[in-house]
């Protein structure tokens, strides 16, 4: 039997670290053995949902590159063939008609609260052999003795007492199906073998198996994942890092290494850290899911992302920055106005900056000043302070006709050469031009190596850069 799994979101908001976990995980347990991952939208609630947070789960799992085969299925479209199933239940006696108010139900749960017993409806129009009528809703007749069982692929055996559950609600008083009736019946109807999902679920799934029996259906193996927390242990939340998913490409990580760093929170193959998409697929497997609740590290995933920053091919990365470069100018700066964009030279920086950024937002914020033309370069008012000194400027007019000299700035050697000529002749420590040739060139204390810096930046560009900064000191 070929296996399909299923991500399944309600879009009352946007894709979360978490659902994006459970997308992944069931993606890869498909793509593991050869089947179909399927997507479903819960967008029953009509109030919450909505199309932006339809679409912006789906820009994310296409971001993530998971997306799911065929035409994904939206709840709001089927609750004819929902209550068509309710129908069924009802005319084979599994299911009936209830009149009791919410606030008698409430009434039913507080007695049996007070008395020790389970809270739960206590089935009183369970034999009234009602029909339909105004406020009234369809329960479940579920069976009230036994035991309803299933080896939880995370978890390992369950068990619940059918004695416990309630007669669920099916269909509400106006008219529309509950959320385990409508799981079921799409679950079904999608062909849905594997359920992988959070474990707040785990309460819902025997209460679901009793309608696949009910209805006479192979019920689909199951696994809940734990949830996820913070580093203090606590539920994750937003001062933890539980952003939305698309919020994580705004900050700068690339789609690998989130999905490199969700697959490991929860899942292992031994000691292993990093894995290519094709090594998760190869290798995943549920019976390597954990069964305690993970804990989010924003450390470990810059780590990760520093990773496949380093492992990027520069065009790539060259093609990423733009998004990211009107944020990384001096305060004010709001577009990328009078910015350098060529794509090969843009290429030409990013093998500078792919061992020192963790994320593609420092990145661009490192290439900014290889960017901006030298009129509009942004100085930092200490470093000009503390580097650009008398003495530092008269070094730096006698190393200019050095450089004016040199033919080719490709040659980074070749600059560094000259460099230390000049410097060996007066005997100078090389820290004595490093700093104030740094500021000359890029504005501040930190950057790439001078002379790969110089050589990006060519001939013409450097000079002017020099003769800027001997100007500015002479002010």
């Amino acid at each position: 039997m070929t296996i399909v799994t299923r991500f399944a979101p309600s879009p009352t908001g946007y894709l979360h670290i978490g659902g994006a976990r459970t997308a992944l995980f069931s993606w890869l347990l498909a793509k593991n053995q050869g089947g179909t991952f399927l997507l479903r939208v819960e967008d029953t609630d009509r109030e919450r949902s909505t199309q932006a947070a339809t679409d912006a789960i789906i820009e994310a799992m296409a971001w993530l590159d998971l997306a799911a085969e065929g035409t994904a299925v939206f709840q709001s479209q089927r609750f004819d063939l929902y209550n068509s199933h309710i129908d069924t239940l009802l005319e084979t006696g599994r299911a009936y008609w209830c009149q009791c108010t919410p606030d008698e139900v409430e009434a039913m749960r507080e007695k049996a609260r007070a008395e020790g017993r389970k809270p739960k409806y206590d089935g009183r129009c369970r034999e009234l052999g009602l029909g339909p009528g105004a406020g009234r809703v369809v329960r479940f007749k579920g069976p009230q003795d036994g035991v309803t069982n299933f080896l939880d692929m995370v978890k390992g055996p369950t068990a619940v007492q059918n004695a416990e559950m309630d007669d669920m609600i099916l269909r509400r008083s106006d008219g529309s199906p509950t959320y385990n009736l409508a799981v079921v019946v799409d679950d079904h109807d999608m062909g849905v073998t594997v359920v992988l999902r959070g474990d707040d679920h785990v309460a819902n799934t025997p209460r679901q198996i009793l309608l696949y029996q009910a209805f006479g259906w192979n019920v689909p193996n199951f696994g809940h994942v734990p949830m996820i927390l913070g580093p203090d242990k606590a539920k994750l939340s937003k001062r933890h890092g539980a952003l939305s998913v698309m919020e994580y490409r705004t900050l700068g990580y690339l789609p690998e290494a989130l999905v490199n760093y969700l697959a490991r929170l929860g899942w292992s193959h031994g000691d292993q850290e990093i894995f290519s998409r094709e090594e998760l697929v190869r290798l995943f497997s549920t019976g390597n899911l954990g069964n305690s609740p993970s804990v989010f590290d924003v450390k470990k995933l810059e780590w990760l992302n520093a990773h496949y920053i380093k492992e990027s091919a520069p065009g790539r990365l060259a093609a990423l920055l733009p998004e990211y470069l009107a944020q990384a100018g001096p305060a004010g700066a709001d577009n990328l106005d009078g910015l350098n964009l060529d794509p090969g030279y843009l290429a030409s920086i990013v093998p500078l900056l792919q061992p020192r950024a963790k994320t593609l937002v420092e990145m661009a914020a490192m290439a900014h000043f290889f960017l901006v033309p030298t009129a509009r370069l942004d100085y930092d008012e200490k470093a000009v302070a503390e580097h650009l000194k008398p003495g530092s400027r008269e070094l730096l007019a006698r190393l200019l006709p050095i450089y004016e000299a040199a033919p080719d700035y490709s040659d980074h050697k070749a600059l560094e050469a000259a460099t230390q000529a000049f410097l060996d002749e007066g005997n100078l420590k090389f820290k004595a031009v490093a700093q104030p040739l740094r500021v000359a060139l890029t504005g501040k204390t930190a950057s790439p190596g001078l002379f790969e810096t110089m050589g990006v930046l060519g001939k013409t560009e450097s000079l002017a850069r020099i003769r800027q900064a001997l100007a500015l000191v002479e002010e």
